[in-house]
């Protein structure tokens, strides 16, 4: 019988499960105390802070955020340029990562965009993804 030498990757950080990481979004009543307990978890946390963030709001990073809220009121969302902005970001803010594929789709009455990110982590070459649907009807 074949002897099969493996080596799982376990990054330190999630070693200590009596030390939060990072934060949690959403920042809710249930988040604000608890926070992340895995690596994964605070990468995720990153790549949802990364998209969700305006550029210019974070001090002293000028250019962090993508800023995918506003686009929503624009009356043509160019989704090519979304697309290199988020691959961008990822690069530049979030190096544990690799981006594998984006997905964007606006909806035919301009009224929901979808957002589909996979990615892998760099450690241990896992992928996950992340989904985002953006809507804004008033109703």
């Amino acid at each position: 019988m074949p002897i099969i030498n493996s080596a799982r990757r376990i990054n330190p950080l999630d070693l200590n499960k009596n030390v939060k990481i990072g934060v949690a979004f959403p920042l809710d009543e249930e988040n604000m105390f608890s926070g992340t307990e895995t690596f994964k978890e605070q990468v995720k946390s990153n790549l949802l802070n990364v998209l969700l963030t305006q550029p210019g709001e974070r001090i002293n990073l000028p250019y962090y955020g993508v800023g995918i809220k506003n686009l929503l009121f624009e009356q043509n969302i160019p989704l090519i340029d979304l697309k290199v902005s988020i691959q961008d970001q990822i690069t530049t803010y979030i190096p544990n990562i690799i981006l594998k594929d984006v997905f964007t789709n606006l909806s035919k009455d301009k009224h929901l965009l979808q957002i589909s990110l996979t990615y892998s982590y760099v450690p241990d070459n896992s992928t996950d993804s992340v989904q985002l649907n953006f809507n804004n009807n008033n109703n």
